[in-house]
């Protein structure tokens, strides 16, 4: 069993204070059996944040970052035949336009039903179709895009531009950018965003194109029990709500980290992975001398003494 933490600890001064009142008995008791064996090394300008690349090395891909084919691997795990056709999703946005920057707020606060969804995509769809891209319906807040400009498309995850200024991830291809500016003009008169507006919503006025590429092959063959993910930190700590946040790590450490404490417990094979928004430490049970283990013993352990490291 592997525990992947997304959003543990992230590099800001609010996080580092709320951390200092974290009591997390469960994890504690995982860091002191458990032997740091890897830290992995990234940036916070990395497209794809590190909880994403190990999940997908997890599922037997190679990842590169902004490289990692979450649409067309999803589908194939829905068990849907494999092709070769290039995919990503599509997730209908709103731009807070200001004085030179762009933020885009969170898509799960426009709460957009499903008849709005489809009828903002039919309108949408003859302008991709120009650019050989073809959109198909998935749910209210996501869509499917298929066609072979996204074969080798690089595209910011979505975690990295909730509630920044997303000039910086802007995708490098022309065409998006294009489109992009076209589905802002051609949203901005939409019945759908007028009647948005008459209820005090929030209209749909551009659009978030994420986990782009290929995927061939068949489903990975990798248990999705191999590589558990708590990601209850993630919205938290992309809201910047660190109160809720030290809630969560509470949850998961009553939760997650109990359950794989029992694992390591039971003898059976575990690793912790905690992540930050630039780096991923992974913790490992090996054997230890008695030396080691009389160090285990009254050694104590905690996120604030790793969160450096993150």
């Amino acid at each position: 069993m592997q525990l992947l933490i997304p959003y543990a600890h992230v590099n800001d001064t609010p996080c580092a204070q709320a951390a200092l009142s974290l009591q997390l008995p469960h994890l504690a008791q995982l860091l002191r059996a458990m032997t740091l064996m890897e830290t992995i090394k990234g940036s916070a300008q990395d497209l794809s944040p590190p909880h994403e690349i190990l999940l997908a090395r997890a599922l037997g891909l190679t990842p590169s970052d902004g490289r990692i084919p979450w649409a067309a691997l999803d589908r194939v795990r829905s068990g849907q035949p494999a092709d070769n056709i290039a995919r990503a999703w599509l997730t209908p946005a709103h731009w807070q336009i200001g004085v030179g920057h762009i933020l885009m707020r969170d898509p799960l606060a426009l709460e957009l039903q499903e008849t709005e969804s489809r009828t903002l995509m039919q309108a949408m769809a003859p302008y991709f179709e120009q650019d050989g891209l073809t959109l198909a319906y998935q749910e209210s807040g996501r869509w499917l895009v298929s066609g072979e400009p996204l074969a080798d498309l690089a595209s910011a995850s979505l975690d990295r531009v909730l509630g920044v200024d997303i000039s910086p991830w802007m995708p490098a291809t022309p065409a998006l950018r294009r489109l992009q500016n076209e589905m802002q003009m051609l949203l901005y008169t939409h019945p759908v965003n007028d009647e948005r507006a008459a209820r005090g919503q929030q209209p749909v006025n551009s659009f978030w194109i994420h986990g782009s590429g290929r995927y061939i092959g068949p489903a990975p063959t990798t248990p999705a029990s191999a590589s558990i993910v708590a990601d209850d930190l993630r919205l938290p700590a992309l809201q910047g709500d660190w109160a809720q946040w030290t809630s969560a790590w509470h949850q998961v450490d009553q939760g997650a980290c109990s359950k794989l404490l029992a694992e390591l417990q039971a003898g059976r094979p575990a690793s912790l992975v905690l992540c930050s928004e630039r780096h991923a430490l992974v913790f490992e049970k090996r054997p230890a001398g008695w030396v080691e283990r009389l160090r285990r013993r009254f050694n104590t352990a905690s996120l604030q003494q790793y969160a450096p490291l993150l």
